[in-house]
């Protein structure tokens, strides 16, 4: 194989030569789009450098960063390049990173690898080539490719060398909106000087979408915060003091929309594409597919938008096949399906809701409930069941006592123990096990919305129907015995110096180990398994996935809790208790309740909510029990199979259907058709990775009124605050707010809570009034604005927002712009 090509000899089907990006270049070029003139050093000439070198691996990162770009190149290899360079003229040059794992459906690697810009000589090109191919081992790209299970074996690393435009403004198209996943739209990002400011995130862009008619239907001007110039002696210098114009004319933008659309037609798939103008020259300076796109946008009525924002909120990560044919359809979707289809009388259709291809769930479609003959009569029937069942009473009823036997005697069975036949037995007992407690469910919530009802009817008697809120805040539940249990730890920690020390020092993902291993903590370790052992089970990410792990599997997590109450151990969470004891002495001295002598009917009104309100949370969180039941078996099935040689790994049975697994007499008997149906659903899923399961665009339309608003959402309530943001995307995380920040979030649910302790404000992507974050904000009386969309793509760690949890608003604070490199 040559060491140097160039790239009119290359195109898509040369990914192991030229890389990602090398390959999408030579096709551009062949296609007749005005690209750089330029060459690819090929992955033959890595493996002649490498072959001089002790072999680059993952688990020696520095090492092999450092041996790679040190390397001495064979001559083959360096006269190569260097005549290569002399052919393009030897003048300033950019030189990029192609890894053969690059520019790849669900695996952009979008700055993972190393670019330099302004390379002059042939002695700096050589050296930007070896540390071009040395980033391929930089801590960063080593976890990418680790969170995208792109093994290190095999992948291998070109670089494209190209003429450097001079550009007067420079930037990003993508043919399709990447937020929406609207395909009809185009979205350019511009700003003066080379594209890398843009790249990098260094400056608030230009802004412009435009619509299939390439109409102009959002426009945000640029600030220009910096602008990137070639430097004379090579490299780059950050320029601060411009005031050169970022947006395209509008005859350049009428020509980069063209060259837009036709990129996508060449490629079949939306793109990302870098452009540059140099004069009024169009440049192409790379393009790849546009991963994490979202499903197109659908038109739905109001009724299945609210019905696909819950769900969405439920389900914010796409499930396995493992998890479709267990928990999600026969656990938590069980019990949401059966107490719509009981109590409402309104059929709704999971599957359908959840669409799959080759095995793996292509988006979200939200819901058409469809009323039955029953649902007439609901209002009767709802009626009886609230005289009948009383949920100050549902812990005495029959169903709840033999729930809790059949979840003890699963819990005792050690899944390492049990025969084949036996371990994958155990998911169909665990979702059994369910069935008194779905219809106990059902019998006994008409009581809680009865309640909450009759508590706001005779609030409302005597003028005070505002104080349903607050009244009915502070019911004792097992979440909030959990986060009383965090702060009984951290006072715990706190007293003793020698403890709280090693807290503050120790890395959060290793706490549990400390205590367990180090016998300073001997005293700790009986507290916090105690704590476990009843708090576990809670779902981390979502009640619908027994793929993601629980609350007791990630030590992170009850790190960052503990940590919420350390700056004040001895204050009790009872923010809930004190607002409802709050509004009972309001109501009681109003004048009108004192004259119909009605206080103690609304304060037992208030119980009798508040009762509704636990047993809500607290049969959720009893039906959680069994999900780390289930999902203990089907991992040790997947150790199983991982040790026959079937699996690569252990978590590589979540790409199998519960069916599949029992089908089998022993994990022996699998065969390479089961080998091939794992290998293609995860290469499916992989390149749907990060894509959303729904347009934000489906379940919240564009909002007018928003000004300069940077996200607008639903409001939740809580006033005004103002703070840094926080992005936290998940458990992983937690950690990292800090007290006064604001909580920016896909989505919450209970393991969430102990953040609330710290946040000023929380801004969620998902989700409406009735949403957890929504009510635990409430509770904290911080602000929210729920069910933004886009809230955690618009809006990045240290920018000083203005939260207004009445209007809905996020804005900007005076002087909270971003601080400029």
């Amino acid at each position: 194989m040559e060491h140097v090509m160039p790239l009119r000899d290359v195109g898509r089907t040369d990914l192991a030569v030229a890389g990602g990006k090398g390959a999408n270049l030579g096709e551009l070029v062949r296609a007749g789009f005005a690209v750089p003139d330029g060459f690819v050093v090929t992955t033959a000439a890595y493996e002649s450098a490498l072959a001089r070198i002790p072999p680059p691996s993952s688990a020696d990162a520095a090492g092999s960063r450092d041996a790679v770009s040190g390397a001495v190149l064979p001559d083959d290899v360096r006269d190569a390049i260097l005549a290569a360079y002399e052919r393009l003229g030897g003048g300033a040059v950019a030189v990029r990173s192609s890894a053969t794992a690059e520019d790849l459906p669900g695996a952009a690697f979008a700055g993972q690898q190393e670019t330099f810009l302004n390379v002059r000589g042939g002695g700096d090109v050589l050296d930007a080539v070896r540390r071009c191919w040395a980033s391929l081992w930089s801590d960063r790209a080593i976890a990418y490719r680790a969170q995208r299970a792109i093994p290190d074996a095999g992948i291998r690393i070109a670089v494209v060398v190209q003429v450097l435009i001079p550009a007067d403004i420079a930037g990003v198209l993508f043919s399709a909106d990447p937020v929406t996943g609207e395909r009809d739209r185009i979205v350019i990002d511009s700003s003066p000087g080379l594209g890398e400011a843009v790249v990098s995130g260094l400056v608030t862009p230009d802004h412009v979408v435009l619509d299939s008619q390439d109409r102009v239907v959002e426009h945000r001007t640029g600030r220009t915060e910096v602008v990137i110039r070639p430097a004379d002696g090579g490299g780059t210098v950050a320029d601060h003091s411009s005031t050169t114009g970022a947006a395209p004319t509008p005859a350049q933008r009428g020509e980069l929309v063209a060259a837009g659309r036709a990129i996508a037609a060449l490629f079949g798939v939306p793109q990302d594409i870098e452009w540059a103008f140099a004069g009024d020259r169009l440049w192409i300076l790379q393009a790849r597919p546009l991963t994490a796109l979202p499903p197109a946008p659908r038109r739905v009525n109001p009724v299945r938008r609210l019905m696909g924002s819950i769900i969405a909120e439920l389900l914010p990560v796409r499930p396995y096949p493992l998890d479709m044919s267990t928990w999600t359809l026969r656990g938590h979707g069980r019990i949401l399906t059966r107490m719509l289809a009981e109590i409402p009388a309104v059929r709704l259709d999971l599957p359908r809701m959840l669409p799959e291809t080759g095995g793996v769930v292509d988006e979200l479609v939200p819901p058409e409930p469809r009323p039955t003959l029953r649902t007439f009569s609901a209002p009767a029937r709802v009626i009886r069941q609230a005289r009948r069942f009383d949920t100050r009473d549902w812990t005495r009823d029959p169903r709840f006592a033999e729930f809790e036997r059949e979840i003890a005697e699963l819990r005792s069975l050690e899944p390492r123990s049990l025969r084949w036949p036996d371990l994958v037995g155990i998911p169909d007992r665990a979702l059994a096990s369910l069935d008194g407690l779905i219809t106990l469910r059902i019998d006994y919530l008409p009581h809680a919305g009865v309640s909450l009802a009759r508590l706001r009817l005779r609030l409302a008697l005597v003028g005070l129907v505002g104080q349903a809120g607050p009244l009915s805040r502070g019911a004792h539940t097992r979440t909030a015995d959990a986060v009383a249990g965090l702060a009984a730890l951290a006072r715990l920690i706190a007293s003793r110096p020698e403890w709280l020390r090693w807290f503050r020092e120790c890395e959060p993902a290793g706490f549990t180990d400390g205590v367990a291993t180090d016998e300073r903590f001997a005293d700790l370790r009986e507290p916090i398994s105690a704590y476990l052992a009843e708090y576990g089970h809670r779902e981390v990410r979502s009640a619908f996935l027994m793929s993601e792990p629980t609350w007791g599997e990630v030590p992170a997590l009850l790190y960052s809790g503990i940590d919420a109450f350390l700056d004040h151990p001895d204050q009790a969470p009872d923010t809930g208790a004190r607002i409802a004891a709050a509004a009972s002495d309001r109501v009681s001295s109003r004048r009108l309740v004192r004259l119909t002598r009605s206080a103690p009917a609304i304060l037992a009104a208030a119980d009798a909510a508040r009762s509704g309100i636990a047993f809500r949370e607290d049969t959720h969180f009893h039906a959680m029990r069994a999900m780390p039941i289930l999902r203990a078996s089907m991992l040790e099935a997947g150790r199983r199979l991982a040790a026959a040689g079937v699996l690569g790994e252990p978590a590589d049975v979540l790409h199998l259907r519960l069916a599949e697994l029992t089908a089998l007499a022993t994990p022996e008997d699998a065969g390479e058709l089961l080998r091939e149906t794992v290998r293609a659903r995860s290469a499916r899923r992989s390149g749907l990775a990060g894509a959303p399961l729904i347009s934000p665009a489906t379940l919240y339309p564009r909002r007018r009124g928003g000004g300069d608003a940077l996200a607008v959402g639903t409001p939740a309530g809580g006033g005004r605050a103002t703070g840094p943001v926080r992005v936290i995307l998940g458990p992983e995380g937690f950690a990292s707010l800090r007290a006064g920040e604001v909580l920016v979030c896909p989505y919450t649910n209970p393991s969430w809570t102990p953040l609330f302790e710290r946040a000023a404000a929380v801004v969620v992507d998902t989700g409406g009034l009735a949403s957890h974050a929504a009510i635990v904000a409430r509770e904290y009386g911080i602000p929210a604005v729920m069910g933004t969309g886009v809230g955690t793509k618009t809006l990045r760690d240290g920018d000083v927002v203005i939260v207004d949890g009445d209007s809905g608003h996020v804005k900007r604070a005076s002087g909270g712009a971003r601080p400029s490199p």
